[in-house]
């Protein structure tokens, strides 16, 4: 049986991760993919010049790699999902194997912009909040788990976000 996928999309700090974590968590048999892990590494770039990229641009994900797995997980075949590093700017060596479920969640900033990837939702969620709202959470969600200043969240939200 095909699975059921879900994109979830909205603004950084929106609420699409908390979102998706709680709709896997009532549903049961859920996987969240996250597009995060589909940035395109940049081990060939000094952690200097990956910090200052625009992360939140269409080119930064790997739109086939992303389109390959959710192919792979609609036959039922299981995939080796990128991990990606937030206080690196990069890809982890190391992978996360995801197993195919019922239900397939997308959730990122863009999870709604590629059309090969829209195409095989069946259903596409956006999440509207308040930008004063998204950068609290942003600042709190990136000095909290992703190791970075209030000055570094600023910037990159002022300069890119």
């Amino acid at each position: 049986m095909k699975p059921f996928l879900i994109g979830i999309a909205g603004l950084s700090g929106s609420g699409k991760t908390a979102l998706a974590r709680k709709l896997a968590a009532a549903t049961g048999g859920c996987e969240v993919i996250a597009l995060d892990a589909y940035y395109h590494p940049q081990s060939h770039l000094s952690l200097e010049a990956r910090a200052k990229l625009n992360y939140d641009r269409p080119d930064a994900l790997d739109w086939s790699l992303l389109t390959k797995h959710l192919a792979a997980l609609t036959r039922g075949e299981p995939i080796e999902q990128p991990l990606y590093l937030f206080e690196r700017h990069t890809r982890a060596e190391a992978t996360r194997r995801v197993e195919p479920q019922p239900i397939l969640i997308v959730e990122g900033i863009l999870a709604l912009h590629n059309a090969g990837v829209r195409q095989m939702l069946d259903l596409c969620v956006f999440v509207a909040t308040r930008d004063s709202e998204c950068l609290r959470r942003r600042l709190e969600r990136d000095i909290a788990e992703r190791g970075r200043t209030r000055e570094s969240v600023l910037h990159q939200y002022d300069s890119t976000v």
